[in-house]
């Protein structure tokens, strides 16, 4: 595959400025030479959609190009949130991830970038007491289920802020149990976005779930509870 011309194509599907499909080349360009990039897609050619399409294919809701103060938990290699920030240049975005080895390799990629809109925070989402209250929008993909992003998500949340959850396969199970999340943390589940980011992609949807009432004040719990103990449907 021409990755410049995948880049371009995606850029023509989603009205991204020239300066965002140079960034995010360079971005797939630090993923193939970086050995220490923390995905195991790291062909261009591969992660151009994998990585790339997948994360732009969320410009296809309204909040999200309108957002203006973006977090991205379990931010990873930067997938959505780096290439978000590229495509978004007036929102600020906030790439939070535990791990100190993972913020090394975020914070390469946003020199390598030329990105002036990101901050790294290495932290977990629970204690990022900081961003209570301050996000229009927050980003998950490939990090939890989705009552724990939901619980993740909601003391962050401004109000009318907005969680976006990256998920394959509906699961009727897991739904409820976000649901149940969004009703205790004063967010309510809006929209299930069935989405094909390239030709061939199947069963991806995004998740959305909206802020309408403020977060009780025992959220977020303690780091590591809402995994070890997620709220659910049946409780």
């Amino acid at each position: 595959m021409n990755v410049r011309r995948r880049l371009e194509q995606l850029a023509a599907r989603h009205g991204l400025a020239p300066d965002a499909v140079a960034a995010l080349e360079r971005l797939l360009e630090l993923l193939w030479a970086d050995p220490m990039a923390p995905t195991t897609v790291r062909d261009p050619a591969t992660a151009v959609d994998a990585h790339v399409a997948d994360a732009l294919v969320a410009l296809e809701l309204d909040r999200v190009r309108s957002a203006r103060r973006i977090g991205d938990l379990g931010a990873g290699a930067g997938f959505p949130g780096l290439v978000l920030a590229a495509a978004l240049p007036d929102a600020e975005v906030a790439l939070v991830e535990a791990s100190r080895r993972k913020c090394a390799f975020l914070d390469r990629a946003v020199q390598e970038m030329g990105l002036r809109n990101v901050v790294t925070v290495a932290e977990r989402a629970e204690s990022w007491t900081e961003g209570i209250g301050s996000r229009d929008l927050v980003t998950a993909r490939a990090v939890a289920r989705l009552a724990v992003l939901v619980e993740y998500a909601a003391p962050l949340l401004a109000p009318e802020g907005a969680l976006l959850a990256w998920k394959g396969r509906r699961d009727a199970g897991e739904e409820r149990d976000g649901t149940a999340a969004a009703a205790a943390t004063g967010l309510e589940a809006v929209e299930v976005r069935p989405v094909q980011p390239w030709s061939g992609a199947e069963h991806l949807h995004l998740h959305v779930y909206v802020k309408v009432a403020s977060t009780p004040n025992r959220y977020p719990r303690r780091p590591g509870m809402a995994s070890k103990r997620p709220l659910r449907a049946s409780t």
